[in-house]
């Protein structure tokens, strides 16, 4: 863990944890148990959304009040600053995934777990059916024509087969899995930015630190 060193009003300094945004996320919901206080679909406007929760803390930090929270912890304390992540959280814009997005990040924060995009997954080309029979397993093969074939001085036909395959996993299984990440990566630097640029967090400080944008390409 990091300290940063903060001067107060009074002159004094005050030592603040700094944490980079998914770690900060993890303690808000892992540790602290934070909970997202989401507002009702109905009558919250795309562009509305996300400014107003952040309209609302500015000015709760501004006049030194405690942000409200932690209905669902039957009365156990929740950290101030670990509601203002939550709060920052459930303001997710509806360009970056909206409510949906919001919930997807507590919940891997929660898991302690960044989205998987599938490392080291290559696509191969395998069998669309197999079978077992005496000899093993077998791919299954399917008729796709008939040729005429002379054998032993004889003309005969005779079947001609394919084996159907496909690519497992899919490319594009891959592709949505790290489209996915991306997202995910793009909600997390919203957050930061509402972190560092709002300066709400009392006794934590967040960082500029994040996770690789692009993990599966390599590094020049």
């Amino acid at each position: 863990m990091t300290l940063q060193r903060q001067v107060g009003r009074s002159g004094g300094t005050k030592v603040k944890r700094a944490l980079g945004v998914q770690a900060a996320l993890e303690w808000a919901f892992r540790v602290e148990q934070a909970q997202l206080e989401l507002p009702p679909t109905t009558d919250v406007t795309d562009e509305g959304f996300g400014f107003g929760l952040e309209y609302v803390l500015l000015q709760r930090a501004a006049l030194g009040c405690k942000v409200d929270g932690g209905q669902h912890k039957m009365g156990s304390y929740t950290h101030p600053d670990a509601e203002v992540i939550a709060a920052i959280v459930a303001g997710m814009p509806e360009s970056l995934g909206g409510i949906r997005m919001a919930i997807r990040m507590a919940e891997l924060a929660r898991a302690g777990m960044t989205p998987d995009w599938m490392p080291g997954i290559v696509p191969r080309c395998v069998p669309l059916e197999t079978k077992n029979n005496q000899h093993g397993e077998r791919a299954t093969t399917i008729v796709v024509g008939t040729e005429r074939v002379k054998t032993r001085g004889k003309w005969r036909t005779v079947d001609v087969l394919a084996c159907p395959v496909t690519w497992r996993p899919h490319p594009e299984q891959i592709a949505s899995s790290r489209r996915g990440y991306e997202d995910w990566w793009q909600s997390l630097d919203w957050v930061r930015d509402g972190l560092v640029v709002g300066r709400m967090l009392r006794e934590v400080g967040v960082t500029t630190t994040m996770p690789r944008r692009c993990p599966w390409k390599r590094t020049p």
